[in-house]
This record gives C-alpha cells, sequence and structure tokens, in this order.
C-alpha cells in the first residue's frame, strides 16, 4: 500500500509506532523526531521519503560531514533514518529498504571521565551543605547518595516515584529504558539519607495540604514545574554547584560521571562485568566492557608514573 501523503505524517506515524512497540523514552522519541525532520528538510528539495534512493541518503550523510557535523551525531541520523525505512518497508510503504547497505561513520570508542573515590567523598560531603535550607540540603544529600549508590541515569533519578524509597528498602526498582524494570541495591548511607529526606518532605506536604489543599506528589523530588519532579537541567547545573563548592573542575562533571564512577570503582573492586551490565540496565555487555578500557588506562598510567624503569628523568 502506498504511504502517507506528507513526510511529516511518515514520522509521526513512525515515532507512534517507536512509542507503542518499543517502549521508546519521550527524550529518545524526541531525538529521532529531530533527526528525521532535518533529514526531511533537506529531502523536501530533492524530493520525498517515499522517492528516495541510496544515491539520494548517501549524499545526505555525507553532506552531514560536509557541514562539520560530529561523527556521532551523523551515526545517530543515519540510524534513525535506517529505522524510518525498515518501519517503511514492513508497512508496505516501499517495496525496498534504501538505507540497509548504507554505512555510517564509525565511533569512536572514547573512555567516558569518571571520578576517584576521594572526588566522590568530596562531592558527598558538599551535597550534605549546599542549599539555602534544610529541605534543600535534605534532597541534595539524598540524590547524591542515590545517584552513586546505583549508578542510576538522570532521568531515572529524577522521576523517582516516592513510592520505590518507601518502607526503607533494601533495594530499588527502577523503570529504565524501553519500560525495562530492573532491580539495584542501596547502600547504607543511601537508605539513611532517604528516610532524612522523606521526613522533611512528607511533613512538608502534609502542612501544604493542611494550608492550601495541595495534593500530595507521587515523585519522590517533586518541584513546581510542568513535569512535576526535579528536571534533568536543573541536577545538571546542581552537580555544577557541587563540584565547585567540592574543589573540583565542574566541567569535568557531569551526572553520567556519577554512573561512570559507580562503575568503575565496581570493577575496581572485583565486581563481575556481567553483574554490572545488570545494575546498569545495559541492553548490550558490549556498552558496558567500556569500563574494563578505563582501568586498562589506569594500570598503564600507573606503570609509567609509578615504576623506577619507567622514569625518564
Amino acid at each position: 500500500m502506498a504511504g502517507p501523503a506528507q513526510d511529516a505524517d511518515w514520522i509521526a506515524l513512525y515515532l507512534d509506532a517507536a512509542a507503542a512497540e518499543q517502549g521508546a523514552a519521550r527524550n529518545t522519541l524526541l531525538a529521532y523526531g529531530r533527526d528525521l525532520h532535518d533529514a526531511m528538510d533537506w529531502l523536501a528539495r530533492r524530493g520525498r521519503f517515499a522517492g528516495a534512493d541510496r544515491a539520494t541518503l548517501e549524499a545526505y550523510v555525507v553532506g552531514l560531514e560536509a557541514d562539520g557535523l560530529a561523527a556521532s551525531t551523523r551515526a545517530r541520523r543515519l540510524s534513525s533514518l535506517k529505522q524510518l525505512y525498515r518501519f517503511a518497508y514492513e508497512e508496505g510503504w516501499r517495496t525496498d529498504n534504501p538505507t540497509l547497505h548504507i554505512t555510517g561513520p564509525r565511533r569512536s570508542r572514547k573512555l567516558p571521565s569518571t571520578l576517584s573515590i576521594a572526588e566522590v567523598d568530596a562531592l558527598l560531603e558538599a551535597a550534605e551543605t549546599h542549599g539555602r535550607a534544610d529541605g534543600d540540603r535534605l534532597r541534595n544529600h539524598c540524590l547524591m547518595q542515590i545517584l552513586y549508590a546505583t549508578g542510576l541515569r538522570v532521568t531515572e533519578l529524577v522521576s523517582l516515584p516516592v513510592a520505590a524509597l518507601r518502607g526503607d528498602p533494601q533495594m530499588l526498582l527502577v523503570l529504565g529504558k524501553g519500560g525495562k524494570e530492573r532491580m539495584v541495591p542501596l547502600s547504607p548511607p543511601a537508605r539513611a539519607a532517604i528516610t532524612a529526606w522523606l521526613a522533611y518532605r512528607d511533613a512538608a506536604e502534609d502542612q501544604a495540604r493542611h494550608e492550601t489543599g495541595a495534593k500530595p506528589s507521587p515523585f519522590a523530588f517533586p518541584s513546581r514545574g510542568k513535569s512535576g519532579h526535579l528536571t534533568r537541567v536543573r541536577f545538571f547545573t546542581l552537580i555544577k554547584e557541587l563540584s565547585a563548592q567540592a574543589g573540583i573542575d565542574p566541567a569535568q562533571v557531569t551526572p553520567h560521571t556519577l554512573r561512570h564512577a559507580f562503575a568503575t570503582h565496581l570493577l575496581q573492586n572485583g565486581a563481575d562485568l556481567r553483574a554490572i551490565q545488570t545494575l546498569l540496565g545495559h541492553a548490550d555487555i558490549a556498552t558496558t566492557e567500556i569500563y574494563t578500557h578505563i582501568l586498562d588506562e589506569r594500570l598503564r598510567q600507573l606503570v609509567l608514573e609509578k615504576h623506577p624503569l619507567a622514569r625518564t628523568d
């Protein structure tokens, strides 16, 4: 059967299917949408999704490099196109998939930045004292303790339902990418921080309910914003503030840096790679294996810096 009459409808229907069938997260869908609309705008001068052939789409990918886009961005945009055309082929909108044999740039295996145990300790200490009010400090400390104890993605952390933290749990149920659930253990310091934060949070909500009739929030870290919970952007800013207070270069620290630190420190202390894969929620263990390269690099630096025969002075 023929595909939709408008290219924008191709994108909309594909995104609807990705949300329903793959359980794609909102941020993932937004990224797919941006990539595909960029391709649609480029194709508008050369035809449509329905008639584009391999040569035309390869010209688009080559043009991305000419525009100076990073290899990772080019690879992601090609991946979005491949998924759209695979969907179109499966739906019968096209009799072929023109992206099937198009190869994109190889992504460099850049080692993720991480932190030492001492640096993480400094961040956790900063979180205990950073904030104008008691509630801010308790929340900040709780956020950081959970992040380092579990290695959660930032979206998983800020959108945690408060029900997941009730009852002093030893394990935390996390809803990850693609709607997949996983269990991660909570450290004693994280559980203590949760208990202290919930006591303050619940008292504040009770007071607001009596004074204004405000409804309780379903989120562990509520906010008055549209999402109803602390945003990723605000938490990113908070990490920078804590880094500065801890004496660490803020440019080197993001929420994902703490996730890397969680995995690296586990591996350093003998944790099994498969266990780390499960805790991080990685679908492919190849993604987790990057942390072994971090350790290899650290061992190499250790030899170069500490071995007497490696010295050049």
